[in-house]
């Protein structure tokens, strides 16, 4: 699940093998990364993020947590980060390191802006962070909550047993998991799960987490157990509340957005993509200034790099999105708060704009494309994603590869793009 997973222990030396398959020639290719070696050094390198900086701000005395005994810290910790309480989704499926503080009846609680988690659950005195890093790709902290102090200290190895691995594409990344949970919110190892995107069919999401929020006779897994070995799900879809299920009084609010969830599996999966992509242009370049430079490696490099693009491009345009069959409602203060982050173009349009009756959003284009985690990438890399996309939405005849794009589509968001994304390349001008 999000955050820190339950593993009983995790080597020094992490190595993991990157392939990116496409054409034959690429097919073949495995670099391993050791994150603990060059470029990467993981443990070794200091931290720069929002959480890091806040840390700093709080041993400077220009942030002070508030404490209360319903909540410890949570509330004055999402402020701090600016997160929105109102993007809370709660999962129920023992897949945490808290494993013995979560139930049906006590949820852990994920709170989530463009970059940064917090999970927490009730009456734990420890909270979890993760946040999107331009060096460490991400970095996982655990707040103690006692109520005498906030501190907040960077984890490492505890998290990157599950959060560097296949679940998170091999990187130190996030995954929203769907378990097949039992009335305790067990989940046995050997059934069926699924690790969720925007591709992911909506009858395999969420299962092990509580959903609120209407969507017509789309069926998923959330809110449901196993009765025996089958999943019920006969009544489980479009819940208006919880208030059947749990207490919700002590939470920052009483839903499981369905919305909020969508956008979740969304974004984790564009900030692992853009993690491993990152790291393997980093592996690469650091290998290459160790041989000598000649014309065929700089062709093989530069058709890497674009192999290794493409996998981010595609994340970004939402290719393979699974389609909507009846339209998604969930909180509107959730998707205010969402919507209104921007930036806007003159005439009011916004990749953040959601259509949620055929997809998610009116314009295919991740709002991550504005993202810090975006800008940080290798500039080399960065250029090409930027470039590629720019290719696909300027092209009179793009490939069935981005049929889902149509033209006045991809005219807009070219539109939307030149007038708010800042410092694109010469060329889209």
């Amino acid at each position: 699940m999000l955050l820190c997973n339950n593993l009983s222990s995790f080597v020094a030396s992490v190595v993991l093998f990157f392939v990116f398959a496409g054409t034959p020639v690429f097919a073949q290719v495995s670099v391993p990364i050791d994150i603990e070696m060059a470029p990467f050094h993981y443990t070794q390198t200091s931290a720069d993020n929002r959480v890091s900086r806040l840390v700093e701000a709080m041993k400077a005395k220009e942030v002070h947590l508030k404490y209360t005994e319903e909540r410890g810290y949570l509330g004055s910790l999402v402020e701090a980060l600016e997160i929105s309480e109102s993007s809370q989704v709660l999962v129920f499926s023992k897949t945490s390191m808290q494993v013995n503080h979560i139930s049906r009846r006590n949820p852990r609680a994920i709170y989530f802006n463009d970059d940064t988690y917090v999970g927490w659950v009730n009456g734990s005195s420890l909270a979890e962070i993760s946040t999107h890093d331009p060096k460490l790709g991400t970095a996982f902290y655990t707040v103690d909550m006692m109520p005498w102090r906030a501190k907040i200290v960077r984890a490492d190895y505890d998290c990157l047993g599950c959060h560097a691995t296949s679940m998170t594409q091999g990187v130190p990344g996030h995954t929203v998991r769907s378990v097949m949970p039992s009335f305790d919110g067990t989940v046995n190892a050997q059934s069926e799960s699924f690790i969720t995107s925007d591709s992911s069919p909506i009858s395999q999401r969420w299962g092990g987490w509580y959903v609120t929020g209407l969507h017509g006779e789309m069926r998923h897994m959330g809110n449901a157990i196993l009765r025996g070995s089958r999943l019920d799900t006969a009544d489980n879809g479009n819940r208006m509340n919880l208030r059947d299920e749990f207490d919700t009084t002590n939470y920052l609010s009483p839903y499981s957005d369905i919305v909020a969830l969508m956008i979740l599996e969304h974004q984790t999966q564009v900030h692992n993509a853009f993690t491993k992509a990152d790291f393997f242009i980093r592996q690469i370049q650091h290998d290459a200034s160790e041989l000598d430079s000649t014309p065929e490696r700089e062709a093989e490099m530069n058709a890497q790099l674009g192999m290794i693009a493409k996998e981010v491009v595609d994340r970004l345009l939402f290719v393979g999105e699974a389609s909507l069959t009846d339209e998604v409602r969930g909180s509107v203060v959730f998707r205010e708060s969402f919507i209104g982050r921007g930036p806007k173009d003159s005439k009011g349009r916004c990749l953040r704009n959601l259509d949620l009756r055929e997809r998610m959003f009116e314009y295919p284009c991740s709002y991550l494309i504005y993202s810090s985690a975006f800008d940080a990438l290798t500039p080399c890399l960065r250029e090409e994603i930027l470039r590629q996309i720019h290719d696909v939405l300027t092209s009179e005849h793009p490939s069935k590869h981005y049929s889902h794009l149509t033209t006045e589509t991809r005219s807009d968001i070219l539109e939307i793009l030149l007038e708010t994304k800042l410092n694109l390349p010469a060329s889209w001008r």
